[in-house]
């Protein structure tokens, strides 16, 4: 009876859509030092009491059963789990009956990982690497003639104008004299452009432009961008801090920023414009240098911005660090986000988890809602302005508000806060000492 009571869950898993999320989580993982090596898989129970683990590290002993570490272990259905107790990387396979492999992973054992949560309001200004074209505008020759220099010579908006006649472009004010005083010469400019990974030259002559008497390429421009977010993490060890959880894009072009340098300075909520179906809501602040809170801008990646925050900061709310939770430990249900809705002052409000998506490759691992009436009554919802805002659940960080649902501000996105604190440099990222063949590695996309 037992045998085809498993079976019959067994049919069901493989025709169900339970199956996709088993072959859909991810290829590698991570595992504290100190905790047992739970597949954490989401299936049904009675198939995951059929499961059995073969781990392999090599010639490292980086886990260890009843007291006693080993290599290699060969775990079936029921038995002791073992225990992560040095920091390493290990294969592990898992097998339905022990005969079928259903599943390879590259395990990453890493150290338990304490931050201070954010919530603070801060203020973002960097400058790009070179100048970025936003936008292009026809010129009015002397003639009365209309005419792009710079978009007949392939120039497009989006690209980054990085170096002019050998010369490294640097803000907006620097690249409109050359263009002037080459015009003048009537002397050609050599661009230096790139256009996403790829590099290339183009030649642009200057056209004198009768409205703004001067000379132009036909371009609009673009050396720096500011705004307010929200710092998610401080990690007193290091130094190094996470915010935003979501890179820093132009405004027109949405394409990501090219960081030359940076900083964060404190910030001051001042309003809110409150969100609503069809149009996000935002917090307007004003830059605070005396807050206390400051730092460069080390990295402008998909999970937020880093770098080193110039002193250490406090938390009103949590006053020692907390651990910072893996991927595998987050579950649907109630959580805490910290974030500031008026001045400076930083508040807990209520959220749920809906849904965890572990194998997402785009930052939006968590769709949170809001539930706190306090925070819907102040800002509708989600708000720009909010990314960043640290996601508490079971006493660990596990996230950070990133996105909001245009047509229902209540909901959003979140990061995860392992991806962040791995792309800080504060957690080891898996090695491929181990690899996973391709056949193992899903092609799976869900909406």
């Amino acid at each position: 009876m037992c045998i085809h009571l498993t079976l019959f869950f067994l049919v069901c898993f493989l025709l169900s859509g339970q199956m996709l999320s088993f072959l859909a989580f991810p290829s590698h993982k991570s595992v504290f030092v100190g905790d047992k090596l739970e597949p954490n898989l989401y299936i049904p129970r009675a198939v995951l009491k059929n499961l059995s683990l073969q781990v392999n590290s090599e010639s490292q002993q980086i886990l260890e059963t009843n007291g006693t570490p080993g290599t290699d272990f060969s775990i079936s259905p029921g038995a002791e789990l073992p225990v992560a107790n040095t920091p390493g990387t290990f294969h592990m396979q898992v097998k339905l009956f022990g005969l079928i492999p259903v599943r390879e992973m590259v395990v990453n054992v890493v150290p338990r990982v304490k931050v201070i949560p954010g919530g603070q309001s801060i203020g973002v200004l960097l400058h790009t690497n070179g100048v970025m074209v936003v936008g292009i505008a026809d010129i009015t020759t002397e003639s009365g003639k209309k005419e792009n220099p710079a978009a007949a010579a392939g120039v497009e908006v989006g690209d980054v104008i990085l170096k002019v006649n050998g010369l490294a472009i640097k803000s907006d004010t620097q690249l409109r004299k050359i263009i002037d005083s080459y015009g003048k010469q009537k002397k050609p400019l050599s661009l230096q452009l790139k256009r996403g990974a790829k590099t290339f030259s183009a030649s642009v002559q200057p056209d004198y432009c009768q409205e703004t008497r001067r000379y132009r390429m036909g371009l609009f421009i673009r050396d720096s961008a500011a705004g307010v977010g929200t710092l998610t993490f401080y990690h007193p060890v290091s130094g190094r801090y996470g915010a935003l959880g979501h890179m820093i894009a132009d405004i027109d072009t949405s394409q990501q920023i090219d960081l030359a340098d940076g900083c964060i300075v404190g910030a001051s909520i001042q309003k809110i414009h409150l969100g609503k179906k069809g149009r996000p809501g935002e917090k307007i602040g004003l830059f605070d240098g005396e807050s206390g809170i400051s730092g460069d801008i080390a990295k402008n990646s998909q999970f937020g911005i880093f770098g080193n925050l110039n002193k250490p900061i406090k938390n009103v709310i949590y006053k020692k660090p907390i651990p910072v939770a893996l991927n595998e430990e987050i579950v649907k249900g109630p959580a805490k986000i910290i974030t500031v809705v008026k001045g400076d002052n930083v508040e807990l409000y209520d959220i749920e988890i809906q849904k965890v998506i572990p194998q997402s490759h785009d930052g939006k691992g968590l769709i949170i809602k809001i539930t706190d009436s306090e925070l819907l009554r102040d800002t509708g919802g989600i708000v720009q302005g909010m990314s960043g805002s640290p996601i508490i659940q079971n006493g660990r960080l596990v996230g950070a508000v990133t996105h909001v649902f245009i047509n229902d501000p209540t909901r959003g996105y979140g990061v995860m806060a392992q991806w962040m604190i791995q792309e800080a440099g504060i957690l080891p990222e898996n090695k491929d000492k181990f690899k996973v063949s391709e056949a193992e590695k899903p092609q799976i996309f869900f909406e």
